[in-house]
């Protein structure tokens, strides 16, 4: 039976944001506080501060469906030196304004993004976001990169820390992508046209002519295979084994007009958020707070075991018996946790004072999303 881990962990590559200038909230004083808390490390003036992150945003006021493509959030096409990746949601919400342009923020801006932008529920918004920080932010600054590594985040943590945004393969981005190639082959961000021809293909083949969740389930264990077959370092286990079954159901959750029942995805607005990181017209963010609906049916298709290829061979899957997959949730906090110290072995000052916030960030969301108590790890102590 598959646990309420697998509704909550399991969307963690495909969204976040909002916009960074105040016109976009004029009227929620809540945003503009934490704005306020944030300016600190503004980008503004060119200089950047050390910030004391404040606590993520809790639900908005209105959660109903409402029009996202509107006069405040007009989409405007990319300046030299913007950031996108492999994160069609985050593409499409910094195209819009619900985060700054460049593609950099703060967990907390991102958080409020795909909530305003996609209405996502807020427990799993603060979890993909935090566990994104952790793996791909910078700490001191308190920002993100929803594309590569850039000047705009601040200077570099200390090695082997990164901050190197959403496309760093291995932590948060993985293998089997449905639009995205295997990092492997050498780009894992951009959009790729022969996938989503597959993309298509399946939809007009099972869903017709729509994606939909019979189309989710063959085409998530068609890509598996794909990789298997040609990609001698595919790895599916521990957060990407999440993240990848999470990627399959996310364009029904949050790609389809709130305005429809059917749950079902047409072929231009999947063009249209997947390769033009734009909302279609006069689109409707979904009804209700949403973040991994359909999952269970997704896996119940064609049931995966985590693991990968070894020996640097294709057609060499092995099953990774410690990988954690969605029987062991607490397994993946364990591996979370055991990826950030890896990142930062021997933090001090407030690099250190960071880290322990956003993991007990992180923590609470966990908790309170699965429904089953993982015992909270402290790798640097407690404030």
């Amino acid at each position: 039976m598959i646990s309420k881990a697998f509704v909550v962990l399991t969307t963690l590559l495909f969204s976040f944001n909002v916009l960074s200038t105040s016109f976009a909230f004029p009227n929620d004083p809540e945003f503009l506080k934490r704005q306020e808390m944030e300016s600190t490390g503004s980008r503004t003036g060119g200089g950047f501060g050390a910030v004391n992150p404040p606590p993520p945003p809790g639900p908005p006021r209105f959660t109903g469906t409402k029009l996202v493509h509107d006069r405040a959030h007009p989409w405007k096409p990319l300046r030299k030196g913007d950031e996108r990746g492999p994160c069609p949601g985050m593409n499409t919400l910094a195209s819009h304004g619900y985060i700054s342009r460049d593609g950099v923020a703060s967990p907390s801006q991102m958080v409020t993004a795909v909530q305003e932008g996609f209405n996502m529920e807020n427990q799993f918004a603060i979890f993909v976001t935090y566990l994104a920080h952790l793996m791909n932010g910078n700490l001191v600054t308190d920002l993100l990169s929803i594309g590569g590594k850039t000047r705009k985040t601040g200077p570099d943590p200390p090695s082997p820390a990164h901050a190197g945004g959403f496309n760093v393969h291995g932590t948060f981005e993985g293998d089997g992508g449905m639009t995205r190639a295997d990092a492997f082959f050498g780009d894992n961000h951009s959009f790729n046209e022969t996938l989503f021809q597959k993309f298509v293909d399946f939809s007009n083949q099972y869903g017709d002519g729509y994606y939909n969740l019979t189309v989710a389930g063959e085409l998530r264990f068609q890509r598996l295979q794909d990789s298997i077959a040609t990609n001698p370092q595919f790895s599916f286990k521990n957060v990407r084994y999440f993240t990848g079954y999470g990627e399959s159901a996310f364009p029904i959750n949050f790609f389809v007009d709130g305005r429809r029942t059917d749950r079902k995805l047409d072929m231009a607005s999947a063009r249209s958020f997947f390769q033009n990181m734009r909302f279609p017209p006069d689109f409707h963010r979904p009804s209700k707070p949403s973040s991994n609906e359909g999952i269970a049916e997704i896996f119940a298709m064609h049931p995966f075991l985590p693991g990968g290829n070894v020996d640097g061979k294709v057609n060499n899957f092995m099953v990774d018996p410690a990988s954690a997959d969605f029987t062991k949730p607490c397994v993946l906090y364990e591996d979370i946790v055991k990826t950030i110290q890896g990142l930062y072995p021997s933090p001090t000052g407030v690099l250190k004072r960071n880290l322990i916030k956003n993991l007990g960030f992180l923590y609470s969301s966990l908790s309170g999303a699965l429904g089953a108590q993982c015992d909270q790890l402290f790798p640097y102590g407690q404030l």
